[in-house]
């Protein structure tokens, strides 16, 4: 059987590289049980022996204060790993230590990664790698450069011969104060009655932090919950409950001062680095929204001019030959007449429409890949802070946001690392107003049909838009349904680094994979189902208005008169989208297909719409109720049905608000 490595360290520090490196394309992503918080598990081979790994969420401490800590914590108590790996930012050592320093007062077997030490070497610091490790109890610590592989081999021999060894009880070389180390030991010896599935002392040192979840734990026990002198002890510390958890916090960085001391030595005036140059600049307190603006737009030009130019029409036609490729062949064996249409017009018409556009969602996926590698992204957040704050959130609430770029779904999940239930609440129901990937090909085809010298500013436009909508409700949300005071903004800058290649490529297609595997999955039964609502009931014209779809589109296209595209084709379209947004663009790419055989999407397009109606149609893709999986994971998310049908119907209404309103003002100004 395969020994467990648990990988766990603070965000930035290096660890999903650590975990990329070791196990290459042998990983996959779940989710941990009970929760939707992302499991990334994988394997790789040393010394002919196999070993898991399992990536932790990234985590600044193992406290109970969000669904990060909660899962790491209990993973690390009850997953029962055979060693953890503890990886340390070396240009940071001292604040990534504290989170070291809660593993050893689990007891729990840990390898100290010290990552980064070329970084650190070029701020000229030192380590006393022998001296730290004892001071750590005897723990290994061990330099690695994980983006670059150094260190990985001595790595892994340490880790290999820290899960043949016994089990040692870090926890004993940490004091607290000489009245907390007794309060602690007494505590100790009341748990020890109990029936307890965590470690006693680590348990009793938590309830003296006042950690609301383990003295929950400490009362199920029938046994401890019936004894009077611990309900007493329980009382003077819940009386003392802030001091105590200070004193506590005070011993840890007291633990980490004495372990650095002398072991960890700097220069004794700061190295200026190239991140601190560069910083100066980007998170500028006036110029760095202006820059973060100025790389986006970049960004979007740069997706076209590449993926669109280059890339684009090559792929189109390679489409187009495989579309009249199967048609032939299909022909030739003499197939009926309802396949030809199926595969020509549903899955070539629908699906194809959507697929042409890969090209543009690769390269916009590879260039924020990079951005996010460098470190860049990391200073969208910082530079937001202040505008998050205004609005009574915090900046933190924006790496959400950013991550909903690529999928409203992992977006929503994101919240779970804010502390307050009111920013994750309303990080929760302003994300799906981030333009996700999946809208990405309906914009696309627009921007294609009406505005192509202008692709990437009317990009930036739409996802400026949806930011601008998101912190508009953020301040009414904050203001009306959950009132309360904002949460502290705590965050480390990583340095810039080159990115990494493999990285980059990797995360990329994770994303573009996604997209895939929903257009072979949920986007070909959709567009199946509405193909044969299209083409019945049999005797009237397929993709007509008196078909089944046709109807359904008739019967819901008065709604979007005001909004400029009160055609059948758009209503079912946007309709269709509710169960995943590609297949706005693949139903446009069927019904059209059908009734006009051999006129490309776009050009139906432009008979269809005009520049100030295909301007609304695409505010309101970017804004109207998410797709079935996101409004299933705020559900989960928030535990209640009743945020999740308030998603679904407050997004739709803002959407076709802000739809009309482009419309109709645009009307008045004489753009129609």
């Amino acid at each position: 059987m395969a020994n467990t490595i648990a990988l766990v360290g603070n965000p930035n520090s290096g660890k999903t590289t650590l975990f990329n490196a070791l196990t290459g394309s042998n990983q996959h992503v779940g989710n941990w049980p009970g929760v939707t918080v992302e499991k990334k598990e994988g394997q790789f081979r040393f010394q002919d022996q196999v070993y898991n790994l399992v990536d932790l969420p990234g985590t600044y401490s193992l406290g109970a204060f969000s669904e990060d800590e909660i899962i790491a914590r209990d993973y690390i108590l009850q997953g029962h790993p055979d060693v953890v790996i503890n990886v340390v930012d070396a240009t940071n050592i001292e604040r990534n230590l504290y989170l070291t320093t809660q593993l050893l007062e689990m007891g729990a077997k840990v390898v100290v990664a010290l990552n980064m030490v070329d970084e650190a070497e070029s701020q000229q610091m030192e380590f006393d790698l022998d001296a730290l490790s004892k001071r750590l109890g005897g723990v290994q610590v061990i330099p690695t450069v994980a983006s670059r592989r150094r260190g990985l081999d001595k790595l892994m021999e340490a880790t290999v011969t820290e899960i043949n060894a016994p089990l040692r009880n870090g926890a004993t070389s940490i004091s607290y104060g000489p009245e907390l180390d007794v309060k602690l030991a007494t505590l100790t010896e009341l748990l020890s009655i109990g029936d307890l599935r965590y470690p006693g002392t680590w348990l009793a040192l938590k309830i003296l932090e006042g950690d609301d979840s383990a003295q929950k734990i400490v009362l199920n026990d029938q046994v401890l919950r019936g004894s009077e002198e611990l309900g007493a002890f329980l009382k003077e510390v819940a009386a003392h409950k802030s001091e105590l958890e200070l004193e506590i916090v005070d011993g840890r960085y007291r633990f980490v001062k004495e372990v650095t001391s002398g072991t960890v030595l700097r220069p004794t005036e700061a190295v200026r680095t190239k991140t601190d140059c560069i910083d100066r600049v980007v998170t500028h307190k006036y110029l760095g929204l202006p820059i973060f603006a100025l790389i986006m737009l970049g960004v979007f030009q740069l997706t076209f001019v590449i993926g669109e130019d280059l890339l684009g029409e090559l792929f189109a036609n390679g489409v187009e030959y495989l579309s009249l490729l199967v048609a032939g062949g299909l022909e030739a064996l003499g197939s009926p007449d309802w396949l030809l249409s199926f595969v020509s017009e549903g899955i070539f018409g629908g699906l194809g429409a959507v697929i042409e556009f890969i090209p543009l969602i690769v390269m916009l996926y590879l260039l924020m890949g990079l951005l996010e590698d460098s470190g860049y992204m990391a200073r969208a957040a910082y530079v937001m802070d202040n505008t998050m704050r205004a609005l009574g959130l915090q900046g933190k609430t924006f790496i959400s946001m950013i991550v909903g770029f690529g999928c409203n779904v992992p977006g929503v999940m994101a919240t779970r690392t804010l502390e307050s239930r009111k920013d994750r609440m309303i990080a929760t129901l302003i994300n799906p107003f981030m333009s996700c990937g999946a809208k990405l090909p309906i914009y696309l085809v627009f921007i294609a049909a009406f505005f192509p010298s202008y692709g990437g500013l009317v990009l930036f436009v739409v996802y400026t838009l949806g930011i601008l909508i998101a912190l508009l409700m953020a301040k009414i949300f904050s203001e009306t349904l959950f009132k309360g005071e904002t949460s502290h903004f705590i965050m480390e800058l990583p340095p810039y680094r080159l990115p990494t290649l493999a990285n980059v490529i990797r995360n990329m297609w994770d994303n573009v994979s996604g997209f895939l595997t929903r257009a072979g999955t949920t986007i070909f039964m959709v567009v199946s189902l509405l193909w044969i609502l299209a083409v019945l009931p049999l005797g009237v014209e397929a993709y007509g208005p008196e078909s089944i779809l046709g109807r359904i589109g008739v019967f819901i296209s008065p709604l979007f008169k005001p909004a400029g595209f009160g055609n059948w084709q758009a209503a079912v379209g946007l309709f269709s989208g509710i169960a995943a947004k590609e297949a706005v663009v693949a139903t446009l790419g069927m019904v059209y297909a059908g009734v006009e055989e051999g006129v490309e999407l776009v050009n139906a397009i432009r008979g269809a719409f005009t520049p100030l109606s295909a301007a609304s149609f695409m505010v309101m893709t970017l804004l109207y109720t998410p797709c079935v999986a996101t409004i299933s994971t705020i559900k989960k998310e928030t535990n209640s049905w009743k945020w999740a049908v308030f998603a679904a119907g407050y997004t739709f209404s803002v959407g076709w608000l802000m739809a009309v309103l482009v419309f109709q003002v645009g009307t008045f100004l004489g753009f129609s």
